[in-house]
């Protein structure tokens, strides 16, 4: 199942080397929002309400559109690429389908059983601790953006279909931002045409290389390359992934992340990501498949994606009226790398924050206003990203803690922790006993791992 492929450098990141260490982008330098109370004398808006234009149509764009148009908002949603399937695993936590109340239609699969599968191809069964009603949904992001964009198009937005090339800024507070973009409406031909569009504020939702957050000087981020392919398996071996993903961890398959296969609706995503040695992501790709092959053998490749993922949020997210949600703002998870919970609540979260600033439509927004969402952004998820990105600098950083990490996700404890607060999206504590047990069965399994490792190396010699 060979394939290739040939990468364009993807400007507006920073480029990361094998010798990269992570201290320059950790949590550690990523600062609380600073409070900036919103102006209660933002001029009242005579004739109309305010504009807003949100550019990207993924979950985070299509949210925000959605919330934004249902609060009164005069909404308009750019989006290049209506049919994009972003080489994403796709996975979704069972609180987002009530939160964000999505049809079980665009669900493909619900995994209750996953294999973690160490370096030694040791595989530990995961799901133990789920109730019956608990999953993990699989989705195809073409279906879940697709459904998010006709909702804000149901609750009133515009969406244009068009290619974001760059925004003018106000000269005035109170001026607007003149956004420059190409139009793809059916009737401008396939080179498009030049259009402006004049807004009060904009949402940044256009994914890791965001042209917004180049337009506010932004900074830079390190990022991981995702790679994936989409194969079409014999029915016979699709039964065995019916509600079943796997996750390989492994210098063979990516020094600092994982390959996963998770099951689509009548495929599977094979994928692996790194951010340390991206030119190598073919070889890694390679391995996960080799690795998966007798569940996959006799496949046929139908798609091959690659894309940047953010390593840590972006320096700045919130400049003037315009604020970064999702990938352009880096909200994906370390350890996981999970963002699609996270692009959509971001998304709502700023648009909500626009339309309380604004009195439902009524008001311009200024910088004050935008930060609110920054402030209640940071106060809910900064331990979740912490916790995450502790988790994969001591368990990804070689062979031996991979191991240690696998044996330890046979406990029912670590499953039940892991579990609950993956669906639900909580950091969740413990039981202290039943911590400082799980702390020296971890020591343990790191001393084990790292002997075997010694012993391993006596034979080899």
């Amino acid at each position: 199942m060979a394939s290739s492929m040939a990468f364009k450098p993807f400007t507006g990141l920073r480029q990361s080397t094998p010798s990269t260490t992570h201290e320059t982008t950790s949590f550690k330098s990523i600062k609380i929002s600073p409070k900036i109370k919103a102006s209660i004398t933002s001029p009242k808006l005579t004739g109309r309400n305010l504009r807003v234009a949100v550019i990207g149509g993924g979950p985070a764009g299509g949210c925000a559109a959605e919330t934004l148009a249902k609060g009164g908002i005069e909404t308009f949603l750019i989006e290049r690429k209506m049919d994009n399937c972003k080489p994403c695993g796709g996975a979704i936590p069972l609180c987002m389908v009530g939160e964000f109340d999505l049809p079980l239609d665009i669900i493909d699969r619900k995994v209750t059983k996953m294999k973690m599968i160490s370096p030694s191809n040791v595989a530990v069964d995961i799901g133990r601790t789920l109730k019956p009603h608990e999953y993990i949904g699989m989705v195809r992001r073409e279906v879940l953006d697709a459904y998010l964009r006709e909702r804000a198009t149901e609750s009133g937005a515009t969406v244009i279909n068009g290619l974001f090339l760059k925004m003018d800024m106000p000269k005035s507070s109170d001026a607007p931002y003149q956004l420059h973009y190409t139009a793809y409406d059916g009737k401008t031909g396939g080179a498009g045409e030049k259009r402006t569009l004049e807004v009060d504020a904009v949402i940044g939702a256009d994914g890791a290389n965001s042209r917004v957050a180049k337009s506010i000087s932004a900074g830079d981020y390190e990022y991981a390359i995702a790679f994936q392919e989409r194969i079409r398996i014999p029915d016979s071996k699709m039964t065995y992934y019916e509600d079943l993903a796997e996750m390989y961890v492994g210098d063979d398959v990516s020094p600092d992340f994982y390959g996963w296969v998770f099951p689509k609706c009548d495929h599977v995503a094979v994928g692996t990501g790194t951010v340390t040695h991206k030119s190598d992501i073919k070889k890694f790709q390679s391995a996960t498949r080799t690795r998966a092959m007798d569940k996959i053998e006799g496949g046929k490749i139908i798609r091959v994606e690659a894309h940047p993922i953010p390593e840590h949020p972006r320096p700045k997210r919130v400049q003037g009226r315009v604020a970064l949600v999702g990938d352009a703002a880096g909200y994906v998870t370390k350890c996981s790398g999970e963002g699609i919970y996270f692009a959509a609540k971001s998304g709502r979260m700023c648009a909500e924050a626009i339309v309380e600033g604004s009195e439902n439509g009524k008001r311009l927004v200024d910088e004050g206003d935008l930060r609110k969402y920054l402030q209640k952004w940071d106060k809910k998820y900064w331990p979740t990203y912490k916790v995450l990105d502790v988790l994969q600098k001591v368990f990804y950083r070689s062979n031996p803690a991979r191991e240690a990490f696998v044996e330890m996700c046979a406990d029912e404890y670590v499953q039940k922790m892991t579990f609950d607060s993956y669906l639900y999206k909580t950091v969740v504590p413990g039981n202290p006993l039943d911590d400082l047990k799980l702390a020296v069965r971890t020591v343990g399994s790191l001393v084990r791992a790292y002997g075997l490792r010694r012993e391993m190396e006596k034979i080899d010699a």
